[in-house]
């Protein structure tokens, strides 16, 4: 843990009740479960609250553009209109079982980091952008974070808007529908830095009673998506070693998952079954097809990749006792080692400057800055969440332990703006 007594004396401070109300209102659109959030990427919700973010931004004097994949980005100018901004953002997308906070804490401080400095006359040398990326959960569009991937150039375009729903919706289609297919090309141009603000998702700040998390690193992660190929046939008569089952195919291989995490708990490893959907799914009848969706993750990339090797091995042993086929059909890979040394040291040093204790952390979930990561300087800011509790309608923050983040965020950007 970090902490400094001399207090920065020239710092900004936020307009905290501005800031929260900014989150209060947003929690009004897209509602889910009793205290949460269902506002899936590309919804009716979604463009509500894109509607509310981007005449916010246009009231707080930003021009906003809307690129490709319908990425929004909200420009404050700065005295060299030529100089590559500094960007600072998250995501307003939920989960289907989301929470109040988890992105949206992130694009409303960059926002009040705009109101402050518009407030206090301040002009910075560079542009300020504050960026609202699309689909970050991958709760409708898998996998997660394609439009900050394809802002990355991970991803091409034409892929991302042709990825399908479970309702067989396309993306680009669902895009154009909301009315934020944008014109603006993806990506393709320099950013000074990138600042991202997040609730922790996680329990260890609000655990340790910080308020700052400074990330440093995160966790390698290997995600798949995984088809599997059956035969429809009688449950009745058809003999067991006859069957070819693609729901039995999948299921084993999501134990199979599960239990390397178990494998490998002891040192931190996760192994994630997230999803099975199968067809038809019926009683009666044998489902002849399957998908099924996970991960494995750990902090060490080695570690990582043995997991990995042993969820291939996995797939092949699965699918001999399911006697079924299985095909990877999507694969993604987040890495541990992002972000810019100067930019954590930015980021710490303005907690330690504004007399706020800090801890450095892990991000053991994925976020848009990992790709952003690939393209500019990238640093991320924690702020604690109650017992790490997210992608739930529990998800709870408060403005006392998220204010000091955003006040750090602010005076960083800030810093960084004026370079």
């Amino acid at each position: 843990m970090h902490a400094m007594n001399a207090p920065l004396q020239t710092a900004l401070s936020i307009n905290a009740a501005r800031y929260w109300q900014s989150v209060e209102r947003s929690a009004e659109i897209g509602l889910g479960r009793p205290g949460g959030l269902a506002r899936v990427a590309l919804s009716d919700a979604d463009r509500e609250m894109r509607d509310l973010f981007a005449a916010w931004c246009r009231e707080a004097g930003c021009a906003v553009t809307v690129d490709q994949v319908g990425n929004m980005f909200a420009r404050r100018a700065g005295r060299d209109a030529s100089a590559a901004p500094v960007v600072v953002g998250s995501h307003l997308d939920t989960q289907v079982n989301g929470g109040r906070y988890d992105g949206i804490v992130g694009v409303l401080a960059g926002l009040e980091i705009v109101r402050t400095l518009n407030d206090r006359g301040i002009e910075t040398q560079r542009p300020i952008e504050v960026v609202n990326w699309t689909n970050e959960e991958g709760a409708r569009f898998s996998p997660p974070m394609i439009a900050s991937g394809a802002f990355a150039g991970a991803h091409a375009l034409d892929w991302v808007l042709d990825r399908h729903d479970d309702d067989g919706k396309r993306f680009g289609d669902e895009l154009a529908r909301i009315g934020y297919a944008g014109t603006a090309p993806v990506g393709g141009r320099a950013l000074d830095a990138y600042f991202e603000l997040h609730i922790e998702q996680g329990p260890l700040l609000d655990r340790a009673g910080v308020d700052v998390g400074v990330v440093t690193h995160g966790y390698t992660a290997h995600g798949f998506i995984v088809e599997v190929a059956g035969e429809t046939a009688h449950t009745g008569p058809w003999p067991m070693d006859k069957r070819k089952n693609a729901l039995v195919g999948a299921s084993m291989l999501a134990v199979a998952v599960n239990d390397i995490g178990w494998k490998y708990h002891p040192s931190g490893g996760k192994g994630t079954a997230a999803r099975i959907v199968a067809w038809p799914n019926k009683p009666g009848i044998l489902s002849d097809w399957a998908q099924f969706t996970g991960d494995v993750r750990h902090e060490e990339p080695q570690t990582a990749q043995a997991m990995l090797d042993e969820f291939h091995a996995a797939m092949t042993e699965c699918a001999r006792r399911a006697n079924v086929d299985m095909k990877l059909l999507d694969a993604w890979t987040w890495n541990a080692d992002l972000f810019d040394r100067s930019c954590i040291a930015l980021v710490r040093d303005t907690a330690a400057a504004l007399g706020l204790p800090s801890m450095d952390i892990a991000s053991q979930a994925g976020h848009d800055a990992y790709f952003v990561a690939r393209v500019a300087p990238t640093a991320m800011i924690f702020t604690p969440c109650t017992d790490g509790i997210t992608h739930n309608n529990h998800e709870h923050a408060t403005l006392e332990r998220t204010l000091p983040g955003v006040n750090v965020l602010a005076n960083a950007v800030a810093q960084r703006a004026n370079r």
